[in-house]
């Protein structure tokens, strides 16, 4: 085996011509005139497995050089781990682009969009919402890795999805409902359209109680007339006296409408953590768990890793539903192994 000088240029590793059989045979680096570019984590994955060498530098010594960048050691664990599997992976419009198995640059496509981040990290559902769009219009998989405090990396794939719309969308028949204190009562007999629509809970054979997003919904599509001590209430007045005890009240009911329009069925996600469970056509089980967001929030990373574990466990998918002006932006947030 050959080992191939290189020498230092700022962050960059420079190899002269002979470096070249390095990026024809396994993808490391970028040509460069007669020579070769190195990235600051391709050079030290050389150095450690022996195929480079940089005068006056070890593996240590350029590790502590490269990590004055406070975010490299997450960079080069999560290099080293693609690497290690077998991937051609470089540095890309995210952090890394990661090359299908048996691909690399000049002689193959790309499959993935890398960004790597703390578990500590806030997620910008904003940035998250540019990044995926950006990702694609290249046609790949926007995927970021995610290293823990003990150096152990998930990865994470995240998509723009938006629910297929549903045909059959249930018929329901307008009703009239009482108000007390926050709570709606609707007199409706038993298997009415409102049983058939999956709409409340049952107190009695005559009565059912409506949740607050539901009861918004229905007076909006002019389905529910709402009265308090004999006088109407207007949906907007309903909603203002809501917003008052609920500040997510709004975005909840923007996807709540949603997904009703689009044929589902959002039912409370309380037990699992969440704001919603979602349920398609007759099915006994929700296929999807939704929390319902501002678009410029922010969310912790380990939060978000929670509620995709939870979802994992309950074998539903994981939705962050961005309520923008232009409509509902869906996220998916799911564990892939590559």
């Amino acid at each position: 085996m050959i080992v191939v000088k290189a020498r230092l240029d700022g962050q960059w590793v420079l190899l002269e011509k002979e470096g070249k059989l390095l990026y024809e045979q396994s993808g490391y680096g970028r040509p460069i005139g007669t020579g070769l570019r190195l990235s600051p984590a391709e050079a030290l994955y050389l150095v450690h497995r022996g195929k480079i060498e940089v005068p006056d530098h070890t593996f240590d010594t350029l590790l502590t050089l490269f990590s004055q960048d406070s975010g490299f050691i997450r960079q080069f664990l999560v290099y080293w781990d693609i690497r290690e599997r077998g991937y051609a992976i470089q540095t890309g419009p995210q952090d890394f682009r990661v090359f299908r198995r048996g691909h690399r640059p000049g002689r193959g496509e790309s499959l993935y969009m890398v960004r790597v981040i703390s578990e500590r990290d806030l997620i910008d559902f904003s940035k998250i919402h540019s990044d995926l769009c950006a990702t694609a219009h290249m046609r790949k998989q926007h995927v970021i890795g995610v290293v823990d405090d003990e150096n152990e990396i998930t990865y994470y794939e995240i998509k723009r999805q938006k629910p297929i719309s549903i045909d059959e969308k249930k018929v329901i028949e307008p009703a009239t409902g009482s108000l007390a204190g926050r709570s709606v009562v609707v007199q409706v007999s038993p298997e009415s359209s409102y049983d058939d629509a999956f709409l409340g809970k049952r107190l009695d054979n005559e009565r059912l109680m409506l949740s607050n997003v539901e009861a918004v919904w229905l007076m909006r599509s002019q389905l529910l007339l709402l009265n308090r001590n004999n006088e109407p209430v207007s949906a907007d007045q309903f909603l203002q006296e809501l917003e008052k005890g609920d500040t997510e009240m709004y975005e909840k009911l923007a996807v709540y409408e949603d997904l009703r329009n689009l044929g589902y069925t959002p039912k409370t996600g309380y037990k699992f953590g969440h704001h919603f469970r979602v349920y398609s056509g007759k099915k006994v089980h929700s296929e999807m768990l939704v929390q319902a967001i501002p678009t410029q929030m922010t969310l912790p990373m380990n939060i978000i890793s929670r509620s995709v574990r939870m979802a994992h466990s309950v074998k539903k998918q994981m939705f962050f539903a961005c309520v923008q002006t232009e409509g509902i932006v869906y996220i998916e947030f799911a564990r892939i192994k590559l």
